[in-house]
């Protein structure tokens, strides 16, 4: 059996393997609210109804370490995902450029729009998240990732 993301969306497979890098969340003036170094793990399963899995680990540099997993599943010809912190879907928007809208549980009438941006050698990659409550931006995440395998 081949995973439906085959034919539904391809070019999200470029998007398996380890990925390592630093998130950086700022305010809406730009000041630095957190940083922290990533580890995000893609991995496709080509059976059963889980079609994306991600598996988090972030570091800060007081030594604190914190690890999270999620699956997706195919709804509506997207990825949706259902967590304790938050539901929502992504897309392809572009063969480079991965879009989710999410709902943050974990932080009521919170959403983050991200993008993740795939470049050109597939080894690299730009996400930046876009955090909104009451309507109005209030943060956001930028991230750069390199491929490690």
């Amino acid at each position: 059996m081949t995973s439906p993301l085959h034919k539904l969306m391809p070019d999200v497979l470029e998007h398996r393997g380890i990925w390592q890098g630093t998130y950086r969340h700022i305010d809406i003036e730009g000041n630095t609210l957190d940083v922290h170094k990533s580890r995000v793990e893609c991995i496709f399963p080509e059976e059963g109804e889980v079609v994306y899995i991600q598996r988090n680990q972030f570091e800060w540099d007081d030594g604190r370490i914190f690890n999270v997993a999620f699956d997706g599943i195919i709804k509506d010809n997207r990825i949706y995902w259902d967590t304790e912190t938050f539901k929502g879907y992504g897309w392809v928007a572009s063969p480079n450029i991965f879009l989710l809208e999410l709902e943050r549980k974990d932080e009521p009438g919170a959403w983050f729009y991200e993008s993740i941006v795939m470049g050109a050698d597939k080894k690299h990659r730009a996400r930046t998240w876009h955090w909104f409550k009451n309507g109005q931006c209030f943060k956001r995440t930028l991230c750069d990732e390199h491929l490690i395998t």
